[in-house]
């Protein structure tokens, strides 16, 4: 068995991406644990090594007129059909899928996306509306995670993205995000003062009745998750 095909058999067994270096975990497992000739040949099988076999993997099945490919996805490797075969494969998934993100998730996913770590204030500062709906279910949905938390007066918590949403949108790593590089050079506008002035309350940087924001911080429209977009 030559390595090409042993990791072509590693990606059909698995519905999620494998790295290069968790294929060559288990070929060390595999000569570990299930001594024979076959897995020792492949004991010290580095990443490098796993990367180079499944550019050789590519090249066998376009060379043989295969409808499968090998796609690098969120950091790993995914045993995928070819596009052009879609039309046919579409048809196995007749069941009803997962509702949509809706626009105000997308939109806000797209913020998070560009200028993480970031924290809640900072997004509805880009947005101009409160996130707190679309936050949770994003979170709920597994596409961002808590980073952590802003050193800001406060501490808020520090929103990023997960594999999951690399997997999502079929993307290598972020830096595959169309015009990444400029747009995460742009600099977010500061939170709005009521923001501020309430992470300020929260540890105690002001009194609790000090003068309010000014008027019209309290009527930003909110973001809706109640009903998210379906097909």
């Amino acid at each position: 068995m030559d390595l090409p095909r042993i990791v072509e058999s590693l990606l059909f067994a698995t519905d999620r991406p494998l790295t290069a270096k968790a294929i060559s975990q288990v070929l060390h497992g595999a000569a570990r644990f299930s001594p024979s000739p076959e897995t020792a040949a492949y004991e010290k099988t580095s990443p490098g090594d796993v990367e180079a076999a499944i550019e050789q993997l590519n090249t066998q099945l376009q060379s043989e007129g295969s409808s499968l490919m090998v796609q690098g996805i969120a950091g790993g490797f995914q045993l995928k059909t070819q596009p052009a075969f879609a039309i046919w494969t579409n048809r196995l998934f007749d069941a009803p899928r997962a509702p949509r993100l809706s626009q105000p998730a997308l939109e806000t996913l797209a913020v998070i996306a560009y200028r993480q770590p970031i924290g809640r204030a900072e997004i509805e500062s880009v947005r101009g509306v409160a996130v707190d709906g679309v936050v949770a279910t994003l979170l709920e949905r597994k596409v961002i995670r808590v980073a952590g938390r802003s050193e800001q007066p406060g501490r808020p918590l520090l929103y990023e993205t997960t594999p999951v949403f690399l997997e999502l949108f079929g993307l290598k790593g972020l830096d595959e995000l169309p015009n990444a590089d400029e747009l995460r050079r742009l600099q977010p506008p500061e939170p709005p003062s009521h923001v501020l002035q309430q992470q300020q309350l929260d540890v105690g940087l002001v009194p609790a009745d000090a003068d309010p924001a000014p008027a019209g911080g309290s009527d930003r429209p909110q973001d809706s998750e109640a009903s998210p977009a379906t097909d």
